[in-house]
């Protein structure tokens, strides 16, 4: 359960909108409008029909009534964002005796039935201080069933008058961390899909996804976090990732610290426009909270040295001027025994991880970032359109972004998988082959470590989610994959049909339910590698 919360003065025009059945371009339908919960004044007074204009406008007098007779004014800070300055500045006071927060379901859970919303709804406002629960005067306040979004999702909507009946005022001192906390008790206690309170991916909105729609392509914050992740990844420094960035055919400027030219504290990043158009920017961070410059430069080398370089490309690229550097290790082809030893470290990887505790969030991010970037790198490298590489790598991003960091200290040492970026990133053409089809059998066992941990820390969705994006859409991809070169009988498949190499079809059916139905993966054969000394180009699997 999603709570968003707003602040503002007009009561009367909050009541309209919530009863309106009209829309326009920029707005939800909103069918049926009804109250499910208020305080007791309102529920005596109004029953479970829709409300039209006139209802909305008699709530808006009740709910407003305290404040007016008392006389009470609740001003907030009135912040508004300063390009020149690249900050939220302070520009004066507004009203804000209106408090709004809306609860939504997330699509696939369905709907609630009024009588559901209506408990819920009590017991919100309960937790969050505007009733006599909390000690002191009540707050008037109403809560009305809007139906399902154009999105899908069941929602309600909650308007409280921040003025007590006794005229003091109700503070919403840290209501947005309040809020979200009750929502994961109420989840768990109306047996609703509990949110992670641990990962806090990014979401689209609506005029995000209808612009991507009408111009038939991808959303840009989807691409651009996808490409900024297999640059990062596939870097050993600030000033290759630079470059690889831009070799994608991203836009890239830095943001400076304050009156200087050297000093880069943040980026953004846009996709090259079509003739006519304006590039659209996106800031790291919000594009994911692990892309920001500061988590991105715990995964790369730092001196003196390389910041002049960094600072070099940046400046560089701001003034859409030639790379510094044209020489760097974007330019080379790694050799093939490099394909051997992150195989090799990919395998000790997820040894690792089936040992480490799941509630080790930090490490279990970061591996989570390294597997999602080789992906984001490999879909870059051969989806002309977002296909099941950047599916996975989307979803294996999920678990890389901790909604607070610093409150989980820093990972333990793994062996690292981060160069595998780069080695799909400089793989040369299209081709897929037997090193590739190795390496890709232990990011899918990673993957499947990743699954493990979700389901053992009860996050059930997070879990469904990952096992249904590999074993539905990563597995068809894997059947285009060359099967590693070994004796044997070779591999059967139904008429018309590729065959899945035996490697990678161990890894993903590690991934499937034990039968139709059941929730409870089965484990995965662990992969072992091993050199040949005979015409073989890469490593390969023993089966």
């Amino acid at each position: 359960m999603i709570p968003n919360i707003t602040r503002g003065s007009r009561m009367a025009g909050l009541m309209v909108y919530l009863a309106s059945t009209e829309t326009d371009k920029t707005k939800n339908a909103h069918t049926e409008p009804h109250l499910v919960a208020g305080d007791a004044a309102i529920m005596a007074w109004y029953d479970d029909g829709v409300l039209d204009r006139d209802d909305a406008v008699a709530i808006a007098k009740h709910l407003d009534r305290p404040r007016k007779a008392f006389g009470v004014t609740i001003q907030i800070k009135d912040m508004v964002w300063d390009a020149a300055k690249r900050e939220r500045v302070h520009v004066g006071y507004k009203d804000a005796s209106v408090w709004h927060c809306s609860l939504s379901l997330r699509a696939e859970e369905g709907a609630l039935t009024d009588p559901q919303w209506g408990d819920i709804a009590n017991d919100f406002v309960d937790s969050m201080g505007f009733t006599e629960a909390s000690g002191k005067a009540r707050c008037r306040w109403a809560a009305i069933n809007h139906g399902t979004s154009e999105n899908g999702n069941h929602h309600i909507h909650i308007a409280v008058s921040l003025v007590r009946e006794d005229g003091t005022k109700a503070s919403t001192h840290g209501d947005y961390q309040r809020a979200q906390k009750t929502c994961r008790e109420l989840e768990a206690k109306y047996g609703l899909e509990q949110l992670s309170t641990v990962h806090a991916a990014r979401g689209y909105d609506r005029a995000e996804k209808a612009t991507a729609a009408r111009d038939d392509r991808e959303m840009h914050r989807s691409s651009l976090a996808r490409k900024v992740r297999a640059s990062a990844g596939a870097s050993a420094s600030e000033a290759e990732f630079v470059r690889r960035a831009r070799d994608t055919g991203l836009l890239v400027r830095p943001r400076y610290a304050k009156n200087t030219t050297d000093v880069i504290v943040g980026y953004s990043v846009a996709e090259r426009p079509r003739p006519g158009e304006r590039p659209i920017w996106f800031g790291g961070g919000t594009l994911a909270s692990d892309l920001k410059l500061t988590a991105l430069r715990e995964g790369w080398r730092d001196s003196p040295q390389l910041a002049m370089e960094a600072a070099a490309e940046w400046n560089a690229a701001a003034r859409n001027q030639r790379k510094v550097s044209r020489t760097g290790p974007e330019k080379t082809i790694p050799p093939a025994e490099m394909w051997v030893e992150y195989t090799r470290n990919a395998t000790a990887l997820v040894k690792q991880l089936r040992a480490l505790p799941h509630d080790d969030h930090a490490t279990w991010a970061k591996a989570a970032r390294e597997v999602s970037g080789a992906f984001a790198a490999w879909s870059h490298r051969l989806e002309p359109t977002p296909g099941p590489l950047a599916a996975t790598a989307a979803e294996l991003s999920r678990t890389a972004q901790l909604r607070t960091p610093k409150a989980h200290g820093k990972p333990v040492p793994l062996p690292s998988i981060a160069g595998t970026a780069m080695l799909f990133m400089a793989a040369s053409g299209k081709n897929k082959t037997a090193a590739q089809s190795a390496l890709m059998l232990q990011l899918v066992n990673t993957a499947f470590a990743i699954h493990q941990m979700h389901q053992q820390s009860g996050r059930t969705r997070e879990a469904q989610r990952l096992r249904s994006i590999v074993t539905e859409q990563l597995k068809p991809f894997a059947a285009a994959m060359p099967g590693p070169v070994t004796a044997g009988a070779p591999e059967q498949a139904a008429p018309g049909q590729r065959p899945v190499p035996k490697s990678v079809e161990l890894g993903l059916r590690g991934m499937a339910p034990t039968r139709p139905g059941s929730a409870v993966p089965t484990t995965p054969t662990p992969a072992r590698t091993h050199h040949h000394t005979g015409h073989e180009s890469g490593p390969v699997l023993d089966r």
